[in-house]
């Protein structure tokens, strides 16, 4: 076995520690800014508003675009509306309000159903670049920044939850010289993540062959995994984003450790 592989199951969490240094005090346990939804959908952010709060984020806000006023749920108690664009997704107008929670949150989570527009992926990548705290992206966020790959990986206390098939484009977008298929056996792909992740210091979360891999800094962590709707609803990327606001030094032992639970 590779000394930088390193495998969790339910009975054997490998940081017990994380869970029992959560903080008891939702004043202590950071906040959580959501950005997401569009005129079609705000699903993945109502989600990402319940679970935050459940495993155990002190505060959390979200950010939807201003066409949803009147169809928010009443459970979304703390929720900023922003421009929205002719498509129904947030505008580059929205860019003060992104601003704005940046100086509030712990820590930023992209959690999709962002609509497939470009003026919303010029948003996305301006955000990216004036914002230099702990950031989370899954779900069509991720494909929103795909002209962004490369300032992507560079960036430091970044977390990406990704399906196989968008850790394929990333690879591709920043040339880096390994070709993923789908076929590819797991112990292959920890090779491949651990390489890439000394390179950069990016944290990589996807799911192959049953085993959701998390990668950060050379590390490689594989936890048997089940349950791929859980990733695919945004509530995996969003346990993470939770558990990282108060673990933001060891953002590996956060996110393997948000699995268990």
């Amino acid at each position: 076995m590779y000394t930088y592989w390193q495998q969790q199951t339910t009975e054997k969490p490998l940081f017990p520690d994380i869970e029992w240094n959560k903080p008891e005090q939702r004043s202590l346990a950071g906040r959580l800014g959501v950005v997401g939804g569009n005129k079609l959908g705000f699903s993945a952010v109502a989600e990402a508003y319940s679970t935050a709060l459940t495993t155990g984020a002190g505060e959390v806000r979200v950010i939807l675009p201003d066409v949803l006023k009147k169809t928010i749920p009443p459970i979304i108690t703390d929720a900023v509306f922003a421009a929205t664009n002719p498509s129904g997704s947030l505008a580059k107008e929205a860019e003060p309000e992104l601003l704005a929670m940046a100086r509030y949150a712990t820590g930023i989570l992209l959690i999709g159903d962002a609509g497939r527009n470009s003026e919303t992926a010029i948003l996305y990548e301006r955000f990216l670049l004036d914002y230099d705290g702990q950031l989370t992206i899954t779900r069509d966020a991720v494909d929103l920044m795909k002209n962004a790959s490369q300032q992507l990986v560079e960036r430091p206390q970044t977390l990406l939850v990704v399906s196989f098939a968008q850790l394929q484009k990333l690879f591709q977008s920043v040339y880096y010289p390994k070709i993923l298929t789908f076929g590819m056996q797991l112990q292959q792909l920890v090779e491949a993540l651990h390489k890439f992740t000394i390179t950069y210091p990016v944290t990589i979360a996807v799911l192959h062959k049953d085993h959701f891999i998390v990668a950060h800094n050379g590390d490689v962590v594989t936890t048997p995994w089940q349950n791929p709707m859980a990733i695919w609803r945004g509530n995996t990327a969003t346990r993470a984003a939770s558990y990282l606001l108060w673990n933001e030094k060891k953002p590996l032992e956060a996110v393997v450790a948000s699995l268990l639970q």
